[in-house]
């Protein structure tokens, strides 16, 4: 009898890689072989598959029972493959009719009764299975067979494949929408802060990263949490990304799947793996968590230098790369850089209401723990007062998230137009489309703030989106001194 094959899949960083599970009795007392690198969860599998199916009523195959993982030279992680390997057996014993099965990729954890659960990683097997031209086949969660394009089979007990896959129930692209979550958080709460919401509007079109700074009380993270409410919905292709590393990491769908973009906001004690990934098995961080959507750092001077400093790279380049003995991951991290932090350790660095009891070297060591660098990769810093009491008694309004959303989007779409129509214009033709004014204000400010070339173009950058905010083709001098305003002080 030749040996029976089955379709699976491993985790490697952000996607499934193929895997052949090969599966042959022969001759010998009862034993389950496994062979291809498997690791700790997978070797586990053994006892899970044999007590699974002896509670789901079949029989134990009278021989030795082997399975190869092929490919062999890459080391294979997770508990999905017990409900292939447990297929692979039935099929090899002739206990469930084999038709079928070549057509889907199978994942599953199994539980000792028999039950298949989910794994994590579901939209990451789905679009391995779609590379292969695959139906998935286990315990869908929920958006599944819309990543994979075909039907896939929802499973929830090996009892189900008495009949082979007739047992399973079928779900089509489209059926297997995963639940709304809607985001109820709106500019309008946010009383007495027209400034901050204007930095906000700006950071939101142009892809900005942003510091708020201010003390205790002042409103930076109700400002800095509305953030999605104002960014676009994700395209489709943003989407199906953000499930992607989302499903991966074993993170909830509802939102990215929605259209909602992510925000993430670790707390200052998280690691460096915590934010750029690691970890046994390799897993995202929260930057690649943030990928699409807003990294949201409260207190960032509480952060450890040494993680808040693993953030350059990604910034600079949208992406993660770890590489370990094993080989290298990669996760896509294309986020917005929000941070909020007290101007000093007691918090009340020149507000007028409170006296501040920090000594200058104090305020000097609290400030310096960002670092330079990092704060060269952030385009706009704002002071963010105290609101006025009497404002926020009288529950006064100002702009409300919709208002403020209709800027961004229309800025976006103007600056598409734009390149499109006059092409892009950055590098050596950084101020190309800059008016002589504009111009020569640029430089101004390049040398009076001792900016380097990273400088110069971040400034530049921010005075293009609010030019575009006013749908304007050319840059003018009061676009690159609002811009100048917002530069972070070093």
């Amino acid at each position: 009898m030749s040996p029976v094959s089955i379709h699976a899949a491993t985790i490697r960083g952000a996607q499934a890689v193929p895997v052949q599970i090969e599966v042959d009795v022969h001759g010998g007392s009862f034993g389950i072989e496994l062979i291809g690198l498997p690791d700790a969860a997978v070797l586990e599998a053994r006892s899970r598959v044999r007590v699974a199916l002896e509670r789901s009523g079949y029989e134990i195959p009278r021989g030795r029972v082997t399975i190869n993982l092929a490919p062999a030279e890459v080391r294979k992680s997770g508990t999905g493959f017990d409900l292939p390997m447990a297929v692979g057996i039935l099929l090899a014993s002739h206990q469930i009719p084999p038709e079928g099965f070549d057509d889907f990729l199978l994942a599953g954890e199994l539980s000792l009764d028999g039950g298949v659960n989910a794994v994590r990683g579901g939209i990451a097997y789905a679009v391995a299975a779609l590379h292969q031209g695959l139906g998935l086949m286990g315990n869908l969660m929920g958006g599944e067979a819309h990543a994979c394009g075909k039907p896939c089979l929802d499973i929830g007990s090996l009892r189900e494949l008495r009949r082979g896959l007739e047992g399973c129930e079928v779900v089509y692209p489209g059926d297997d929408d995963v639940p709304v979550r809607r985001e109820d958080l709106d500019y309008v709460d946010v009383v007495d802060q027209e400034m901050a919401k204007r930095a906000l509007v700006i950071a939101a079109a142009g892809r900005h990263g942003m510091l708020m700074v201010g003390p205790p009380g002042s409103g930076k993270t109700m400002l800095a949490r509305r953030l999605p409410s104002i960014l676009p919905p994700l395209s489709d292709e943003e989407r199906m990304e953000c499930m992607l590393v989302h499903s991966v990491a074993g993170e909830p769908l509802d939102g990215v799947a929605a259209g909602i973009r992510p925000f993430r906001a670790p707390h200052h004690s998280i690691s460096r793996a915590g934010m750029v990934g690691g970890g046994s098995p390799i897993l995202p961080g929260e930057v690649s968590l943030a990928n699409n959507g807003v990294l949201f750092l409260d207190e960032l001077a509480e952060f450890q230098s040494f993680t808040l400093q693993a953030l350059r790279q990604p910034l600079e380049d949208g992406s993660v790369r770890l590489v370990r003995a094993d080989g290298s991951y990669e996760f896509p991290a294309r986020f917005q850089l929000v941070g909020a932090s007290n101007p000093c350790p007691c918090g009340y660095l020149g507000d007028p209401g409170h006296e501040c009891s920090c000594s200058p070297a104090a305020v000097q060591r609290y400030q310096a723990k960002v670092g330079g660098p990092l704060m060269d990769r952030i385009d706009l810093s704002i002071v963010v007062a105290r609101p006025d009491a009497h404002k926020v008694v009288e529950g006064e309004r100002g702009l409300d998230s919709a208002a403020m959303r209709a800027q961004v989007e229309a800025a976006r779409s103007f600056a598409s137009w734009r390149v499109a129509r006059c092409g892009a214009r950055e590098g050596p033709a950084i101020a190309a489309d800059f008016t002589e004014e504009g111009k020569a204000l640029l430089e101004c400010v390049g040398t009076s703030l001792a900016l380097g070339g990273r400088g110069i173009a971040r400034v530049a950058r921010v005075a293009r989106t609010i030019a575009d905010l006013d749908e304007q083709e050319t840059v003018r001098e009061q676009d690159v001194a609002e811009a100048a305003a917002f530069r972070p002080a070093r």
